[in-house]
């Protein structure tokens, strides 16, 4: 498929309520457009909360509220929980598609100054999702501050998408590393980020976004605003950028030497 319909979801998140923040999407999901993809933030079922490592929705139930919902709206849909396992918790990106099927990332990059790395286990794998033809690398919040394992070295991607919990106080930062890595990537970017404060103190005025493989603004969200932005993805803009303007081909070489697949 060549365009890819896709709806962010720009909405804020009840504190470690899980079944309220279900009940909350479920209403936004059903009132959103007919689109391909519906992107939620960054640990939507609890807010991002370090309490949510031993004290969260189980990813069965996680995942049987994700299929529901793609099944109901006839769409894939994407976003970050913290999932408990046997062998530690997770900050985990699903995307599951309307069939059922599921593809996981678990966050690499994990926020040390709200010492996330002291709750939760680092992914150690990068992962490339196809679905109708398109390839999508899952990223979460704080991977976007590491552009080497987001380099799309060999063009193996066509689209990032960034679920995130990103505080207002650096809104800035935000911005421009969406917009610097859809342009040295060469590829369509989304960023999902909440609104509204959470128990921390900590504000977020979202500023999500979606930006074509040139750096170009598709669609913007209001700040701090509880709302969603919608788009259609055209592949051809990808190769034809990269035909046009082959700035890949001569990018530097490298291994990455952490544990990342």
């Amino acid at each position: 498929m060549s365009t890819l319909s896709v709806s962010v979801l720009q909405q804020p998140i009840v504190w470690m309520e899980g079944e309220a923040n279900l009940e909350h999407f479920a209403q936004q999901i059903a009132q959103a457009p007919d689109s391909h993809l519906l992107v939620l933030p960054e640990m939507f079922t609890t807010g991002f909360a370090m309490q949510a490592a031993t004290h969260s929705l189980s990813e069965e139930r996680v995942l049987d509220w994700l299929r529901t919902q793609a099944a109901l709206k006839h769409s894939a849909i994407c976003g970050s929980a913290a999932i408990q396992l046997a062998e530690g918790a997770v900050n985990r990106f699903y995307f599951v598609t309307e069939e059922g099927e599921y593809h996981y990332y678990d966050k690499r990059h994990l926020f040390r100054m709200a010492e996330e790395h002291h709750h939760y286990q680092p992914g150690d794998r990068r992962v490339i999702i196809e679905y109708r033809g398109w390839r999508i690398l899952p990223q979460i919040c704080y991977d976007l501050r590491f552009p080497v394992f987001s380099r799309n070295t060999g063009n193996d991607y066509d689209l990032i998408i960034y679920v995130a919990s990103w505080p207002a106080a650096r809104a800035m930062h935000w911005q421009t590393l969406l917009l610097a890595r859809a342009i040295e990537n060469q590829s369509w970017v989304i960023g999902c980020n909440r609104v509204g404060t959470d128990n921390n103190g900590l504000s977020y005025q979202g500023d999500s976004q979606i930006i074509s493989p040139q750096g170009e603004i598709i669609a913007q969200a209001s700040p701090g605003e509880a709302t969603l932005i919608i788009a259609a993805l055209d592949h051809q803009r990808v190769s034809d950028h990269r035909r046009v303007f082959p700035a890949w081909q001569d990018a530097d070489t490298f291994r990455l030497t952490s544990p990342v697949g």
